[in-house]
């Protein structure tokens, strides 16, 4: 895998630890804010529900680090085209049933990263 591959991988491994510390621990602080168009009082019932989500992204994060880790080129590149596809998809039905938002922050960064990965 290319460096460039492994810093777009990298980048959205990061991403997702964001969106793990951003439903897992800022939901009801930092939501409002970023889900404008969610009324205010949907965030605090909606707490373990946003955390579970933060558990998956943190899950993706996870994945994608495990794929920069590994030695064998082959497996590495096995393993980032699985989560990155899992990012592109997740992000896909976020912005289909959320926010639109979602595919670009989320759906285009992965797709870049595999076209990176197979690419260069």
């Amino acid at each position: 895998m290319s460096l460039i591959a492994m810093i777009l991988v990298a980048l959205i491994a990061v991403l997702h630890l964001y969106i793990l510390w951003f439903e897992m621990f800022a939901w009801e602080s930092r939501g409002p804010k970023v889900f404008r168009s969610f009324p205010k009082d949907l965030f605090a019932p909606t707490k373990a529900m946003a955390a579970n989500q933060g558990l998956y992204n943190g899950f993706l994060a996870a994945g994608l680090i495990w794929s920069l880790l590994i030695g064998n080129a082959d497996w590495k590149v096995n393993v980032a085209t699985f989560f990155l596809f899992c990012v592109a998809v997740a992000g896909a039905y976020g912005a289909a049933t959320a926010s639109r938002s979602i595919l670009y922050v989320q759906t285009v960064p992965a797709v870049l990263a595999l076209l990176a990965v197979y690419l260069t």
